[in-house]
């Protein structure tokens, strides 16, 4: 299955314009579009358009999406080169403008092919545990993704069986159906930034996305994914950092960077933060 029908995109008669029912298999369990196939949906209405490949791509969010609204997506070209094309995606739902993407399209013969990004050294899937879920919520995106957190700090709450170091952590992700590689399915897995801020706050702590940027290097075919995330900070409830994705053997497929609302979820009591760094 390619990303599409995965996130359940439609074009119409027109090729500027697609929408995507908000079913409830891409949404959190809060019952809201998940940002990661927001983009996602974006990134293929762009390539459908257009027909060139994402190379970059940076989403702002702007409201929520709720289950069972429909999800316009109209793609303006802003210009169209040779090789590359800038244009942009704008998803709303009524009135109401939910996302906005721009992004780059394109590619280019050049000899040179290299990658300077190192792997990080982790357990493998079959030897992670699976990640745990606070909502009791059985039928929103995180049935369709198989998730297992090889490292967090300290072992996190999942007692994760390598510790990288202060901000740093590497999960496994399986995407099930979904087996064509794309910059779409790429997307999906590039919004897992606020998880990692709650795993190395090393306290109950709940994220939203404020955005996405997405850097594709080369989508290929691969059962488990490794995210490897690096929080670079939190600081006035705003938390900072990127991801690195990679296939299971060793390929760099995506970057990803996003900041996101931090907030400590409904009935839970903050402990004092971690240090996380050396006083000069």
């Amino acid at each position: 299955m390619d990303a599409r029908s995965w996130l359940g995109l439609q074009p119409t008669h027109n090729p500027t314009r697609w929408f995507l029912p908000v079913v409830n298999g891409i949404c959190t369990g809060h019952r809201f579009l998940f940002g990661g196939a927001g983009l996602g949906a974006a990134i293929s209405a762009l390539e459908g358009t257009t027909g060139r490949p994402v190379v970059w791509a940076t989403a702002q969010y702007l409201n929520y999406a709720k289950a069972g609204s429909v999800l316009d997506i109209d793609v303006v070209v802003a210009v169209e080169g040779r090789s590359m094309t800038q244009a942009r995606a704008t998803g709303h739902v009524g009135g109401t403008e939910i996302l906005t993407v721009n992004a780059a399209l394109g590619e280019r013969d050049f000899a040179a092919d290299a990658v300077w990004a190192e792997m990080p050294d982790v357990p493998g899937p079959q030897d992670s545990p699976e990640r745990h879920y606070n909502s009791d919520i059985t039928d929103s995106i995180s049935q369709r993704l198989d998730v297992r957190v090889a490292a967090a700090p300290g072992g996190g709450d999942f007692s994760a069986p390598a510790d990288l170091g202060p901000g740093r952590v590497a999960v496994w992700v399986r995407i099930g159906d979904l087996l064509e590689p794309s910059s779409a399915s790429l997307a999906v897995l590039g919004d897992y930034v606020p998880m990692g801020i709650g795993l190395c706050l090393q306290q109950p702590a709940m994220s939203n996305s404020l955005d996405n940027t997405m850097r594709v290097q080369h989508p290929i075919a691969t059962e488990w994914y490794l995210i490897d995330i690096a929080i670079d900070g939190v600081h006035n409830g705003v938390g900072h950092g990127t991801e690195h994705i990679w296939s299971a053997d060793g390929s760099l497929l995506a970057t990803a960077s996003q900041s996101a609302v931090v907030r400590s979820r409904p009935g839970d009591k903050f402990p004092p933060p971690p240090r996380l760094s050396k006083s000069p």
